[in-house]
């Protein structure tokens, strides 16, 4: 399994990791994974149980037997759990809050992690998350970091809560992404961070096709290293 190519895309949300994943997976016939939507299912599946975020124990059992999968390719995938779609449920500003919590507890993390290393299969595999190059996929050829402005950001996330018709004033939804980046950056397991030989990538003044290039020439530069 080794020998086979990872990139990891990490950073916090909406600086279009989502976008360029999924861009990337599909023109290098990569394999993607979305560890977010991983844990945001987890989220779900906990609301649906009637687990809080403080019940450690169960939530960390709920994750090793999670009934999820995924349905189609890089270009349109969907999230299932024990069969059902949950695409729009598990974006839900609700469902946001409440997988920042668990995604903080150690056990969780801990039961989750060989589900997602396990996608690691040939030809190669994109990885998009938040601690995707420094504990999940360390030894990648490839780390890219993305960041951006927050209030760009919370422009672009208030666009995807208008587009599921879930209304929203701007000045929440920045403070909901400060909120989360704090309890993501000071948790105690795998905080959201670069990785020390992460590439940094500030998407907050660029187009998508932009800042795809730029991705597109590192990449090739890895893979031709490597």
């Amino acid at each position: 399994m080794s020998g086979i190519p990872v990139i990891t895309l990490d950073g916090p949300g909406g600086v279009g990791k989502g976008t360029l994943s999924r861009l990337l997976a599909r023109d290098l016939g990569w394999h993607l994974l979305d560890s977010g939507a991983i844990y945001r299912t987890l989220a779900l599946a906990a609301q649906r149980a009637g687990l809080s975020a403080d019940k450690a124990v169960a939530l960390s059992e709920l994750a090793r037997t999670l009934p999820l999968s995924f349905r189609g390719g890089a270009d349109e995938t969907h999230v299932l759990l024990a069969g059902e779609l949950v695409d729009a449920e598990i974006r839900s500003p609700e469902i946001s809050a409440l997988t920042s919590q668990i995604a903080a507890i150690p056990a969780v993390r801990a039961a989750l992690l060989q589900r997602q290393r396990d996608f690691r299969q040939a030809p190669g595999l994109v990885a998009d998350g938040r601690d995707m190059g420094t504990v999940v996929f360390p030894n990648a050829p490839l780390k890219v970091f993305l960041t951006a402005r927050a209030e760009e950001r919370g422009k672009r996330r208030l666009n995807q809560l208008m587009e599921q018709g879930i209304s929203a004033s701007l000045a929440t939804v920045v403070a909901e992404i400060a909120e989360r980046d704090a309890r993501d950056q000071q948790r105690s397991v795998a905080p959201l961070r670069p990785a020390p030989d992460a590439r940094l990538l500030d998407t907050s003044e660029q187009s998508v096709s932009d800042t795809y290039r730029v991705l597109q020439s590192w990449v090739q530069s890895a893979l031709q290293e490597n």
